[in-house]
């Protein structure tokens, strides 16, 4: 089944060349699929063009998808997804403590599609060898984006933003409760 999120520009980062913004959430044979879509003067934004698929740092530097996941407790992972189809895959032990690159893990799989008004990332995630914190069946996700106008201007985009500043880390942030089916959730690894 697909869940869909309406993500909000934070206030302090207005960006006029995107009208909608929206994430699709379902469950797939082993993971997630998270299919996100802007709407709105796609050619006034800055997004690269698609590459080969490989893991970087930094990817929040420029126009980036983003998901933070957890379960129960302090622990969480945080997934950036590029235009480019670069990608990042890092856990931390509580907020914003005790980063670490992911590893072990199956690279993740990325397609986009553009047109003047519209562009479209669909990142495949498989969650079967990640060691994803445990929340009974159901996962908090923090959806968000950065997204740089052609100008250098940056907007920060989230289901749900904390006060004050934009920070997607902020507990406040893990608003989007994804419940797994039993088959896929049981091969989930623990911290």
């Amino acid at each position: 089944m697909k869940r869909c999120a309406v993500l909000a520009c934070h206030p302090a980062t207005p960006c006029g060349p995107v009208r909608r913004f929206a994430v699709g959430v379902r469950e797939r044979t082993g993971g997630l699929a998270l299919e996100y879509r802007v709407e709105g003067d796609i050619d006034a934004l800055s997004i690269a063009q698609p590459g080969l698929p490989q893991r970087a740092d930094g990817l929040w530097q420029n126009t980036c998808f983003e998901a933070f996941i957890k379960g129960q407790g302090d622990e969480y992972c945080e997934f950036n997804f590029a235009p480019s189809a670069a990608w990042a895959a890092y856990r931390f032990t509580a907020y914003r403590q005790g980063m670490a690159v992911l590893e072990n893990i199956e690279p993740v799989q990325i397609a986009t599609y553009r047109d003047a008004h519209r562009f479209d990332l669909e990142a495949l995630l498989n969650l079967d060898p990640w060691p994803m914190p445990d929340k009974g069946g159901c996962l908090l996700l923090g959806l968000s984006a950065v997204i740089q106008d052609r100008h250098g201007g940056v907007s920060y985009w989230a289901y749900a933003h904390a006060k004050g500043k934009p920070d997607f880390h902020h507990p406040d942030s893990f608003a989007f409760e994804f419940g797994l089916g039993p088959a896929s959730f049981s091969q989930l690894q623990h911290f």
